[in-house]
């Protein structure tokens, strides 16, 4: 623990635009490139200023994975489903999508299920390796199928698919489609684990500068950074359980053929190999992108966003934006903004909002066509979402109400 790091030599990293990021996001990449584990770093253009490593920020490292770089929502995720429908149809039967989000969705921290949901998730021998995975056991399960805050949300939207794309229930055809999306994580679960084994890492590298101590690492050929690539694996199976159930409710409420789903992790880490190396992968709010992969970016409440296709650009490590990224804090949004001009901004989008914090408005967010126009070496734009109604967690000051 006494040991002293040198800090001075950057592993090489790339940025992509890069006049749309805050300089103190660029400053936590060309921190985080410094690590003597760090081996290659990269910017996404939706970054901006997170804990530790931005979000937007992707981080290669050796034999070594950072809590932080990861991220506090661990294995936070999009889910699409498309339906055999056309979207005309939320014109027409409104309020039967209305009861399907607000029966079949669950918003914000104390906001549960009166009966747990099951998933198999729960049966995983995971939970029994660890006393810290135990003793959260049973908030995990109480959270099951339920969203989280901030910008988490479920959405009915009208899909235009421009190229087919083949998902694993068959080929999606160019056409016009309703779709289901969800942006939500492993809750509490994520949390715990994250900041658990964040203190731990600082403990080991408690010689760090102070502003490196958030990107604290764990050795993978160590108990603690063996322990944390186990829980953040069983959160990223959880994770994937929260929108299967949300998904699988909705269908059910619905009751249209569904055809196909894309979804992919962000905030999370994955062992690939690039410039003939076994590396540690850090995507936090970055989607995967590796050549043909599909992932789902979104864009705001009113903007839209897009199904897309991997280029395999070796530069980012094989990743892409995860969104459009916000442009200000939730602070200056609560500030700045008033749900009375927000609704004229929806309406003329032709979105209904259900509910939502204002700090989740359009404005609050960068341009998505100026992230996705930044990125083109980096995936292809295979379908559009254009969000027609959209729920999000409306608990606390300042949410949206219907009659305002």
């Amino acid at each position: 623990m006494s040991a002293v790091y040198s800090l001075e030599q950057s592993a090489p990293f790339q940025i992509w635009g890069g006049d749309q990021i805050e300089p103190e996001a660029r400053q936590q990449l060309q921190r985080a490139v410094r690590l003597p584990v760090a081996v290659r770093g990269a910017l996404m253009p939706d970054a901006h200023v997170g804990y530790g490593l931005p979000i937007g920020g992707v981080l290669a490292t050796d034999n070594a994975v950072i809590p932080y770089a990861v991220g506090v929502d661990i294995a936070c995720r999009m889910r699409m489903t498309i339906f055999g429908v056309s979207p005309i149809i939320l014109e027409q039967k409104r309020d039967k999508f209305r009861k399907a989000l607000e029966n079949n969705t669950r918003f914000g921290a104390g906001n549960v299920w009166q009966e747990r949901r099951q998933h198999a998730v729960m049966d995983d021998p995971a939970w029994r390796a660890l006393p810290f995975l135990r003793q959260i056991k049973d908030t995990a399960w109480n959270q099951l199928g339920t969203s989280g805050s901030g910008n988490h949300f479920v959405e009915f939207g009208a899909l235009t698919v421009r190229e087919a794309f083949e998902t694993a229930r068959g080929v999606i055809e160019p056409g016009k489609y309703l779709a289901l999306l969800s942006h939500s994580g492993s809750r509490r679960l994520g949390q715990e684990i994250a900041n658990h084994y964040t203190q731990l890492a600082m403990q080991w590298r408690a010689t760090l500068p102070k502003e490196y101590l958030q990107l604290a690492w764990l050795d993978m050929d160590r108990a603690e950074g063996q322990e944390y690539w186990l829980a953040m694996h069983l959160a990223g199976s959880y994770a994937a359980a929260n929108h299967a159930i949300i998904h699988e409710l909705i269908t059910n409420a619905v009751r249209f053929e569904v055809l196909g789903n894309v979804e992919n992790h962000h905030n999370f880490a994955w062992v690939e190999t690039h410039d003939d190396k076994d590396v540690i992968v850090h995507r936090k709010g970055a989607t995967p992108a590796g050549e043909g992969e599909l992932g789902v970016i979104p864009g705001s409440m009113s903007a839209p966003g897009y199904v897309v296709r991997g280029r395999g650009n070796e530069a980012s490590l094989n990743s892409a934006a995860h969104g459009a990224g916000r442009k200000m804090s939730r602070g200056e949004a609560l500030k700045k903004f008033e749900w009375t001009q927000v609704n004229k901004q929806l309406k003329a989008h032709n979105v209904e909002l259900l509910s939502a914090g204002l700090d989740e408005v359009p404005s609050a967010y960068k341009d998505i066509e100026a992230v996705m126009s930044a990125q083109r070496d980096l995936v292809d734009i295979v379908a559009e979402f254009q969000p027609r109604m959209v729920k999000m967690d409306g608990s606390k000051g300042k949410s949206y109400r219907p009659e305002d």
